[in-house]
């Protein structure tokens, strides 16, 4: 939804201090099932009133905060379908930093079957983009489009709720391997 005026600093400021404080009480062990405006509102140190300002309920809050992650993680990947002037292993680890940034969040939209489906959609359409710029004739036998995207985001999914030891660094590379050997192998 675009509109030709620009938006007040201090009603940025403030939907950013709401979306912190979801995050913050979500991140906290609150379920986004018993979050309510006055537990945001008090977590962010603001009034329900001014919630009610800038947004109708928790769910519309919820939904674009959603939004605004995947819409981030879809420009990633598009940067990655299109890179040129990074490596793409820095560019997968640029991507890997923005979800780790966002970890506590992932950690609960993975539970929700809408998102796993737009992240599945978004790798596929790197997987199928990438093998599409390969020079390599593919053999018939090879991995398909969908068993290799599940592997990638089952790869990003474990690390994000187990494997936060290992930098994104190592991860990206990691998958960079498990790809490259796929090829070679």
């Amino acid at each position: 939804m675009s509109t030709d005026k620009k938006e007040d600093p201090r009603s940025i400021r403030t939907k950013e201090m709401f979306k912190k404080a979801v995050l913050q009480l979500l991140s906290a062990g609150e379920k986004t099932s018993s979050l309510t405006v006055q537990k945001v509102a008090q977590a962010a140190k603001l009034n329900r009133t001014t919630f009610y300002l800038h947004y109708h309920d928790i769910q519309e809050l919820i939904e674009q905060l959603t939004r605004e992650i995947m819409e981030e993680i879809s420009i990633q990947i598009m940067t990655l379908i299109d890179t040129k002037d990074l490596s793409e292993k820095e560019q997968l680890t640029k991507l890997l930093d923005n979800l780790y940034s966002h970890r506590e969040y992932l950690l609960i939209l993975f539970d929700n079957d809408e998102f796993e489906e737009k992240l599945f959609i978004f790798f596929q359409q790197l997987v199928i983009k990438r093998r599409e710029n390969s020079k390599q004739i593919l053999p018939e036998n090879y991995v398909t489009v969908e068993i290799k995207t599940a592997s990638l985001i089952g790869v990003i999914m474990w690390w994000i709720r187990k494997g936060l030891h290992f930098s994104s660094d190592y991860i990206a590379n990691q998958i960079y391997l498990l790809y490259k050997s796929e090829s070679t192998g």
